[in-house]
C-alpha cells in the first residue's frame, strides 16, 4: 500500500528580468508506504465471517490486512483463500501469540477481529490485552456469565 503525501510550499523569486519579487508557491508530492494504515489481524481467517472479513478489510481505506490466524488451511495465502484475484502474501498462521508479537513490533495502530470458539475467547483477549491491541469478538453460541 502506498501513500501519496503532498507539500505546498510558498516561496519568493528574485526575477533577473525585473527588479520586483514575487511570490511563487511550489508544490512536492511523493510516493510513500503508507505508515498510518491500521493493522488488522483476523482470528478465525478461513472460516466464512472471516473471510468476508478480509475482503471487507482489503477494500476499506487506512486499513490492511497484516495477519490471518486458524487451525484451518495453515500455511495458505489467506488471500487465495478468499478467491481474490491477486494473493496478499499473507499465510494463514496458528499460533496468534507469534502474530502479534511482529505486528506489535512495529509500533503500528492494531486491531485483531476475533471469530473463533467460545473455548477460546478468554484466552485470546489476554493475548491481544497483554500486546496493546484493540479488539473486537464474535463469536457464536455464546452465553453471558
Amino acid at each position: 500500500m502506498v501513500a501519496l503525501s503532498c507539500q505546498f510550499q510558498p516561496t519568493i523569486i528574485n526575477s533577473y528580468l525585473s527588479t520586483k519579487r514575487r511570490p511563487s508557491s511550489s508544490i512536492f508530492c511523493s510516493a510513500q508506504p503508507s505508515q498510518s494504515n491500521i493493522k488488522v489481524i483476523i482470528n478465525g481467517a478461513a472460516k466464512e465471517i472471516g473471510r468476508a472479513a478480509v475482503i471487507a478489510v482489503t477494500r476499506a481505506r487506512g486499513m490492511e490486512v497484516a495477519g490471518a490466524v486458524d487451525s484451518y488451511l495453515v500455511g495458505e495465502d489467506i488471500g487465495k483463500v478468499c478467491d481474490m484475484e491477486e494473493p496478499l502474501e499473507i499465510p494463514i498462521m496458528n499460533d496468534l501469540t507469534m502474530v502479534l508479537g511482529s505486528i506489535s513490533q512495529s509500533k503500528a495502530t492494531g486491531v485483531v477481529v476475533d471469530f473463533t470458539e467460545p473455548t477460546q475467547v478468554y484466552d485470546n483477549v489476554k493475548q491481544v490485552i497483554c500486546n496493546d491491541f484493540s479488539l473486537f469478538v464474535q463469536t457464536p453460541n455464546t452465553k453471558e456469565n
